[in-house]
């Protein structure tokens, strides 16, 4: 937390809104997240400093929007200054929405793993707190099957000796963070390596996954 404080400098005043996404009925005829009438559906996932959760998903094919924000805490419009210093239960988290003809949940899922450490409590490489734990917030029964099933796999594979500590939780309302966080990654290249490198992350999820870790910070 201490390098992303020092690179914000001076916060711009933002004005955080809602954006509800409470979980929807689960639907047969429905993919995952996809609610009546819409053509898109939403994910939501908590991987630590949300700048490096978003980039992942906003290069995959069939994502419409990526937004950063703060969601499963207890007080309503959170501020980052308030999330940060750990005190409304909120986690830093990513809503994905997508085109479930072109891009499956199954695929979100994968993608997440693979950008965060699982094995950690409570933080993520240099960022420490439960506003930094890892979670996925399932918006339906489906997503939640698909989760537990995606969580289940990777225990029985074998990789970890360590046990797998993200949560699988509900979905509920989620807050925009301000607008100086969306697409951080694209609006400050230079100051975002410099966060991602002095924290260690690439390091750490090529000490997880191996030849499966995503590629190093790349340009936008």
């Amino acid at each position: 937390m201490r390098l992303r404080l020092e690179l914000l400098g001076v916060l711009l005043a933002g004005v955080p809104w809602v954006l509800s996404v409470g979980a929807a009925p689960a639907g047969r005829a429905r993919p995952p997240g996809m609610g009546r009438g819409s053509d898109t559906a939403v994910a939501t996932f908590a991987g630590g400093c949300f700048w490096s959760m978003e980039h992942p998903f906003d290069q995959l094919p069939g994502v419409v929007a990526v937004t950063v924000g703060y969601t499963g805490g207890h007080t309503q419009h959170p501020t980052y200054e308030e999330v940060s210093a750990g005190g409304t239960g909120h986690a830093e988290a990513v809503q994905v929405t997508y085109d479930p003809r072109r891009l499956r949940y199954e695929r979100l899922l994968d993608v997440f793993w693979h950008n965060i450490d699982p094995l950690t409590r409570d933080g993520q490489v240099c960022d420490f707190g439960s506003q930094y734990r890892t979670a996925i917030f399932y918006h339906d029964a489906t997503q939640r099957r698909l989760a537990e099933e995606s969580k289940r796999g990777l225990e029985a594979s074998g990789r970890f000796q360590q046990p797998i500590v993200t949560e699988l939780v509900a979905a509920g309302e989620f807050y925009r963070a301000e607008e100086y966080h969306q697409h951080y990654y694209r609006k400050n290249p230079v100051r975002y390596a410099w966060y991602r490198e002095g924290c260690g992350r690439d390091r750490r999820l090529k000490e997880l996954w191996g030849s499966g870790a995503p590629a190093a910070a790349a340009e936008p």
